[in-house]
């Protein structure tokens, strides 16, 4: 699965603790999964990007203006904020367990959802749901085709949106390689509570990512993957996931305040926005050099990755502290949702493009068909979750 500008996908390993306190971190990822979703079904319905199935529509200029906005922003943060999450929990699990179990519950917990996206359900995707490896040849049967998966190594880029757990488990393998070549008795324990970055120090760390964004997308361009891998995307999460790691030990989750959050999420958003639509006009988007902006020495690219960073980082820290302060409980329903989440993520391809293909016939505006598609695939996958796919038995020891 390549995902092209400016779209991306992520998951989720299960929750580390059921701690009061980290409820809201639960609740953000539920949501991160929703926008998941929505995000597919934007791919599918806007022309940006690709996915097992892309309907054949022609929006037009303020409705192609506004799946792009959405698309950018979404994937700005929400992959990023997802490995500061998983990083955040890394280093008590390596402290308690050491770095044989951690390894080995990381390897299950990750492992076994990516073999079974894999080696079951992308190719079950591919060929029955999407068609894509369908053929007017009789003779290309599902089995002839699964066995060409395995034998010419397609599998390899098969991990569709289960990539965000193989890299995760790639990132956990360096911290605990880290961790052993270092052996600083000082990481083994929490830090005394530090305030939160500073203006500068966060500002350094949006140059930071934008610099490295931008040099990665001179040889691997935003719509490039290698192995599903898009490294246009990789600077981010890297960071993120370090400054998820640095976020356990200093307790910057706790000293983060509502008001510094509240000044970086609207920041983002609404410096953000007419960052973003100076960029396109000035850029020349809607004049033919929309591959400026997707990598090369061009400074529409240097521009969308500084916007990309700064989008980025202020809206999750504006996530954050709203989340904490606002979203800190669960009821039923957050509790539902939180619950299926991670199943939900790995069983939703198939669920959307069946979904959406059952609506081609439906005449309607690409926005609202977008709409339903969100709602109704949300709705599905939840409720096959909850029904079928965690009561399996073995589907319910790894989701």
């Amino acid at each position: 699965m390549n995902l092209d500008f400016p779209i991306a996908a992520a998951a989720r390993p299960k929750p580390q603790t059921t701690a009061a306190r980290l409820l809201f971190i639960d609740n953000i990822r539920w949501v991160m999964i929703m926008l998941v979703l929505s995000m597919h079904a934007a791919v599918t319905y806007s022309g940006f990007g690709s996915w097992y199935y892309n309907e054949a529509t022609h929006p037009g200029r303020p409705e192609q203006l506004t799946f792009l906005t959405y698309q950018f922003f979404l994937q700005s943060f929400f992959m990023g904020l997802l490995f500061f999450i998983a990083g955040y929990f890394v280093p008590g699990a390596y402290d308690k367990k050491g770095p044989r179990r951690f390894l080995k519950e990381r390897a299950f917990r990750l492992g076994w959802p990516s073999l079974l996206y894999v080696f079951v359900l992308q190719p079950l995707t591919g060929y029955y749901a999407a068609g894509v490896w369908a053929s007017d040849d009789p003779n290309r049967s599902f089995l002839r085709e699964y066995g060409h998966y395995i034998t010419r190594g397609r599998f390899f880029g098969g991990t569709g949106p289960l990539w965000f757990c193989v890299a995760l488990l790639f990132f956990c393998c360096c911290y605990a390689i880290w961790r052993l070549l270092t052996r600083n008795p000082s990481l083994k324990t929490p830090s005394a509570p530090r305030p939160f970055p500073r203006f500068g120090l966060v500002t350094g760390f949006i140059l930071l990512i934008a610099a490295a964004s931008f040099l990665v997308r001179i040889p691997w361009p935003n719509g490039t993957s290698f192995y599903n891998m898009q490294f246009c995307y990789f600077s981010e999460y890297i960071a993120f996931f370090i400054a998820g790691t640095l976020a356990y030990r200093y307790s910057w989750l706790t000293t983060l305040s509502a008001a510094i959050g509240r000044r970086w999420g609207l920041s983002a958003l609404l410096a953000g926005l007419v960052f973003w639509f100076a960029l396109l006009i000035l850029g020349g988007a809607f004049n033919g050099q929309g591959e400026s902006f997707s990598g090369g020495w061009h400074w529409q690219s240097a521009g969308l990755c500084l916007l990309e960073a700064f989008a980025g980082t202020g809206i999750s820290i504006g996530c954050l502290a709203l989340f904490r302060e606002k979203f800190n409980r669960q009821g039923k329903w957050a509790t539902f949702f939180s619950a299926n989440a991670f199943a939900v993520y790995v069983f939703h391809p198939p669920i959307l493009i069946v979904l959406t293909r059952l609506m081609g016939g439906l005449h309607y505006d690409p926005l609202l068909k977008f709409l339903l598609a969100t709602i109704g695939s949300i709705a599905l996958s939840y409720t096959l979750s909850a029904l079928l796919f965690r009561r399996l038995p073995v589907l319910k020891t790894i989701l």
